[in-house]
C-alpha cells in the first residue's frame, strides 16, 4: 500500500517522503493535474492520498473531489495552515476526506494520522473484497434461479421434450460463454429483484407462445433449421445453422436484472421446444453451429450439473 502525497512545494515534498516512507513507500506530485495523473497510473497501489489545499491552478479538494469519485478506496486526508481551516471543514462536512493535518507537521501525529488511514485502507479494501464475493455469489444465484425457472417455463408453455429443449439450451449457453447476470444492487433490494424476475419470467413466457405459434406444425431435418434461420436472422449453411452472435444463446440467463426479454431472445429456446431440443451446438470459425443430432440421455440430476457447470463458467 503507497501513499501519494500532492503540494507544490518541492522542500514539502521531500520532507513528507523523508518522514514517512519508513512507513509505506510515498509517490509525490506537484500539482492537482499531476497528481490525477499519479492516480491514474498508480490508482490501484495507493491506499491513502494526502494533498495540500493552496496550490498554483487548481486546489486539493478538487483532487479529493475526483478521487473520491474514481478512487472510493482511497483514504482522503487534506494538509492546511491553520488560516485555511474553513477549506478542511468543508471538506470534512462534504465527505471528501477522512481528517486533515495541521500544518506545520508534527512528527509523531502525522504518524499517526498515516497509520489510521493506512489501517482504514485496509479494511475498506477486505470489505470491498468479501462485498464483491458476496455479489458474485448472489449473481451465481440468480443464474442458477434462471435456468431453473426457465425449465418451469417451458413445461407449462410445451411439456412436450421440454427437458430435452432446456437441457440444449443449457450446454449451448455453457458452449458460448455464458456470464452470470449483473445486479446494480444500490438499486435493487431483495424484494424488488424478485419481482422483477417474476415479471421477467412472465413477458418470456408470452414470447415463448407467440414463437410456437409463428413456427406453426412441427418439421424435421432441414425445415427444422431453416426456420431457426429465419427466426434468428441466421445463416443456413447446408444441414446446419451458423450463428454468429453468442448472446443469443444465452441472453435469458445472462441478461442484466431489470432488463425486459425480448422476442429476439426468447426465439433460441422457443425453437428447442419446438424442435424437441434434437440438436448439437459447436464453437466453430467465431460463431456457433446448429445441426440436428440424436435425443441425450437424461440423467436425473442433470439440471443440477447444468447450473453447477454454468456457475463455474461464469464465475
Amino acid at each position: 500500500m503507497k501513499i501519494l502525497y500532492v503540494d507544490d512545494e518541492a522542500m514539502a515534498l521531500k520532507y513528507f517522503e523523508r518522514l514517512v516512507s519508513p512507513m509505506a513507500p510515498v509517490l509525490t506530485a506537484g500539482s492537482v493535474e499531476e497528481g490525477k495523473a499519479v492516480l491514474a497510473a498508480h490508482g490501484a497501489e495507493i491506499a491513502v492520498l494526502v494533498s495540500d489545499q493552496r496550490m498554483p491552478g487548481a486546489y486539493g479538494n478538487e483532487l479529493l473531489r475526483h478521487a473520491r469519485e474514481y478512487y472510493p478506496g482511497i483514504v482522503r486526508m487534506l494538509t492546511t495552515a491553520y488560516s485555511e481551516i474553513g477549506d478542511a471543514i468543508e471538506a470534512i462536512n462534504t465527505g471528501e476526506i477522512y481528517r486533515y493535518i495541521n500544518k506545520p507537521w508534527e512528527l509523531e501525529s502525522l504518524r499517526a494520522d498515516l497509520k489510521n488511514a493506512l489501517e482504514l485502507a485496509e479494511l475498506r479494501s477486505e470489505r470491498d473484497e468479501l462485498m464483491r464475493d458476496k455479489l458474485l455469489a448472489q449473481q451465481s444465484q440468480l443464474l442458477a434461479n434462471r435456468l431453473a425457472g426457465l425449465l418451469m417455463l417451458s413445461a407449462a408453455v410445451h411439456s412436450d421434450g421440454h427437458e430435452q429443449a432446456v437441457y440444449r439450451f443449457a450446454q449451448a449457453a455453457l458452449a458460448a460463454g455464458c456470464s452470470a447476470p449483473t445486479v446494480d444492487w444500490h438499486r435493487w433490494d431483495h424484494a424488488d429483484l424478485m419481482q422483477a424476475e417474476a415479471q421477467r419470467g412472465a413477458a418470456i413466457a408470452g414470447h415463448l407462445r407467440h414463437w410456437l405459434r409463428e413456427f406453426g406444425p412441427q418439421r424435421d431435418g432441414a425445415g427444422a433449421l431453416a426456420v431457426l434461420a429465419q427466426a434468428l436472422g441466421a445463416e443456413l449453411q447446408g444441414d446446419r445453422v451458423r450463428i454468429a452472435d453468442g448472446t443469443e444463446l444465452s441472453a435469458l440467463l445472462s441478461a442484466p436484472a431489470g432488463e425486459a426479454p425480448t422476442a429476439g431472445q426468447c426465439a433460441w429456446l422457443a425453437w428447442l421446444l419446438w424442435q424437441g431440443g434434437l440438436v448439437q451446438v459447436d464453437a466453430l470459425d467465431g460463431g456457433w453451429m446448429v445441426h440436428a443430432n440424436a435425443a441425450a440421455p437424461l440423467r436425473s440430476d442433470w439440471l443440477a450439473d447444468a447450473i453447477e457447470r454454468l456457475s463455474q463458467a461464469a464465475g
